[in-house]
């Protein structure tokens, strides 16, 4: 009997544990041992993967996983190496962090009878995102897709208030528009290629190409496929559906959302320009080069909505579109080192903006639950680990030296070097960014750490749960840990990107 590789059953585990404790959930009354469930299951898919990391790391090799044993055209498969071992394991140390150090908001904002409710939907959302990660089938893709868009929206509208229900239509009617496009493209592409298995499709497109047949449909197709995946990411000009949705959800449904569910769609937008259409293929249908257009105008214009923002959680909003522009700009390079660049800026992204919605959360807690920046001053000096948070996670995004933002920027500047016809504007670009991410998330920092005029507040302060305080502290330490020892992170991204192709 063939040896079986208990490693290589760790993506369908990972996956089914999500999905299997969603199921359970709703026999779970009470919210508090509803989240006990949630935390351990994605403690226990945390290990996993950090296991799988380091077998395929060690092993230098990839390797497919067939469900239900179904050969192709029709089967469905998952595939894991380096990168997609990576993404998951951040996934879940994200999700982990965000939801324990969240978890009063969660408490605090929605009511008890609805709290389980709300773990039912993360438990989905979280085994979506490593659905989408690992997944090696445009099938499974399109059915998990659908999963995160539905668990997205109950995110949103947890609290249960009319701001809630308007964020809540906005973000569905803007992200079943990006579905719809997705499954137009899938439909096209399989009527033309016959396949659903990213390696059989993909030679199928190359096939295609070079024949010379169905060219007009296959560059519809690819169009509809990735600006399905832009509008599902909030790519500019596709953006509107976030402020308001973030500004409206329980500040730990803004973390997650923002730091890992835009995320997940953008790492399949990479998945299937290497396993899927060729980087070639995407090159001649010119759709990479409307990619980068857009991530440069995400750059410019999130970061000028930011600025104009007097509320500090749709300042957030705007600057994860901005932060998007410059994933989408790395994609658009189409070099390896421009990809291991956006792939990396998807991990800075992940651990910044999450401890953003957190600490900004706990100050606008603090301070009666205005969201006005100008009534966040001294939220700081009230609680100083907030503000200690809040500050990393504001020089992150805007690239000083020790944080991890500070490397991915300075990867796509190193990036531009290989795209000569790119590179002037790469530059351009990613300098008037930075200063407009200066511009403000500077005095938002300068904010939260005035004095107010009243002794009597400036010299009050707040106790935070010690959930709270240890999330922080792990995630300004990840902040500096990957700003300083980035170069196993980039090894092991440029190894994968390797292995896609």
């Amino acid at each position: 009997m063939e040896h079986v590789n208990w490693i290589h059953n760790i993506p369908f585990f990972s996956i089914f544990l999500a999905m299997f404790c969603g199921i359970i959930t709703p026999l779970i009354k009470n919210g508090k041992t509803a989240y006990k469930v949630h935390a351990l299951m994605v403690l226990i898919v945390a290990i996993m993967s950090a296991i799988l990391l380091v077998n395929v790391t060690t092993t230098g090799e990839s390797f497919t996983f067939m469900m239900g044993h179904f050969p192709a055209p029709w089967g469905n498969e998952l595939r894991a190496g380096p990168l997609e071992a990576m993404m998951a394991l951040i996934f879940s140390v994200v999700m982990l962090l965000t939801t324990t150090g969240g978890q009063e908001f969660i408490f605090h904002d929605i009511v008890p009878e609805k709290q389980s409710f709300y773990f039912i939907m993360l438990n989905a959302l979280f085994g979506s995102m490593l659905a989408l990660a690992y997944t090696n089938d445009i099938f499974t893709a399109y059915v998990f897709i659908e999963i995160l868009t539905i668990a997205s929206c109950a995110l949103i509208m947890a609290k249960g208030t009319a701001q809630a229900m308007v964020g809540t239509t906005h973000y569905l009617v803007i992200s079943l528009l990006g579905s719809g496009t997705i499954l137009l493209g899938i439909s096209i592409l399989y009527s033309i290629t016959g396949h659903l298995l990213f390696p059989q499709m993909k030679e199928a497109i190359v096939e295609l190409v070079a024949t010379g047949q169905y060219t007009f449909p296959l560059l519809v197709v690819t169009g509809f496929v990735f600006i399905g995946l832009a509008i599902k990411s909030a790519l500019f000009p596709f953006h509107s559906m976030l402020p308001g949705a973030y500004q409206a959800a329980v500040p730990t449904s803004s973390g997650v959302l923002s730091g890992l569910v835009l995320k997940s769609y953008i790492f399949l937008a990479i998945k299937l320009i290497y396993s899927v259409f060729s980087v070639d293929v995407m090159l001649q249908l010119k759709i990479i080069d409307i990619l980068f257009v857009f991530g440069l105008a995400g750059m410019v214009m999130g970061s000028v909505y930011a600025m104009r923002e007097t509320r500090m959680k749709r300042m957030l909003a705007y600057s994860s579109v901005a932060q998007i522009g410059y994933i989408y700009m790395g994609i658009g390079m189409s070099t390896r080192i421009a990809m291991v660049a956006a792939c990396f800026h998807i991990l800075a992204h992940a651990v910044t903006k999450s401890m953003l919605f957190l600490c900004c959360g706990q100050m606008v807690q603090d301070s009666g639950g205005k969201e006005q920046i100008y009534y966040l001053r001294g939220a700081a000096r009230r609680n100083p680990l907030a503000g200690i948070g809040f500050t990393v996670g504001a020089l992150s995004m805007v690239g000083v030296p020790l944080f991890v933002g500070f490397i991915s920027k300075l990867y796509f500047a190193t990036a531009s070097v290989y795209s000569p016809g790119k590179m002037a504007a790469v530059l351009i670009v990613l300098g008037i960014s930075m200063i407009l991410n200066a511009m403000y998330f500077l005095p938002s920092v300068i904010a939260i750490w005035t004095p107010v005029k009243t002794e009597g507040e400036e010299q009050t302060r707040v106790s935070v749960s010690p959930a709270f305080g240890v999330c922080i502290i792990l995630f300004v330490l990840i902040n500096i840990a990957l700003g300083v020892y980035y170069r196993p992170f980039i090894e092991v991204i440029e190894r994968g990107i390797i292995l896609l192709q």
